[in-house]
């Protein structure tokens, strides 16, 4: 029997664990870079000098600095899954489990807070393939909806049947806010940040619960239609 050799990437690392560990070391680079100088003055070939790799090996990995970002954001929703998962087991109450989830995303984040504002007016714009909104975001935002569902599923709360579906993207609309704040929060450790999902939870279980009152109804109605006029 002859031996088989690995494949290898376009640029010579064998396809194994060896190119995963470089694949690894060069995203660590990166937001390393990021934070130290910021997303705008890091370039690929900074990022392969630090790494230690040739700038072709990675291109290889990463076509750009764009999916660094775009692995970054895969990245970053698995660790805030894993982090909120212990109050998802937990608690039934839909107050206690939203609280959790977005305390959690804040603490997943909190390493990146020193380059996220330079990193957000890129971000920010509405052609760029790095808005959370883009196309190229599709897979971290559908599994952070998928999280928000998986808050309201395993509750207790009881919502409005129109609602139900939609809420798991109101809910993640509403993080996104709370990211926005948390960019530009400069208070101590975004203490502020934390007072503003405390503060906002309370609020939003109740509405959720008020959304099944009859006299409500037509109101929801409304915030739905005007989602799905949004859409269009």
């Amino acid at each position: 029997m002859t031996e088989q050799t690995a494949p290898t990437t376009g640029g010579g690392e064998p396809a194994t664990a060896r190119g995963e560990q470089t694949r690894q070391l060069i995203l660590d680079t990166a937001m390393r870079l990021f934070r130290e100088h910021g997303y705008a003055r890091t370039t690929m070939r900074a990022i392969a000098q630090e790494a230690g790799v040739a700038v072709g090996n990675a291109y290889y990995y990463f076509g750009s600095k764009e999916h660094l970002i775009q692995e970054f954001y895969a990245r970053s929703q698995d660790e805030h899954r894993a982090a909120a998962q212990p109050v998802l087991d937990r608690d039934e109450s839909f107050a206690a489990r939203l609280t959790g989830v977005l305390h959690a995303g804040i603490d997943v984040l909190t390493p990146s807070h020193s380059f996220a504002a330079s990193f957000f007016k890129t971000a920010a714009e509405p052609t760029s393939p790095l808005s959370p909104f883009s196309a190229e975001s599709s897979g971290p935002r559908q599994a952070a909806i998928d999280l928000f569902a998986e808050v309201v599923s395993g509750s207790t709360a009881k919502v409005d049947p129109e609602l139900r579906p939609h809420l798991p993207e109101l809910l993640w609309l509403a993080y996104m806010g709370v990211v926005l704040y948390w960019v530009y929060d400069r208070s101590p450790e975004q203490v502020r940040t934390r007072q503003l999902i405390d503060g906002a939870v309370p609020l939003i279980d109740r509405l959720v619960g008020l959304s099944r009152l009859r006299v409500l109804r037509p109101v929801t109605r409304q915030v739905l239609d005007l989602i799905r006029t949004l859409r269009h």
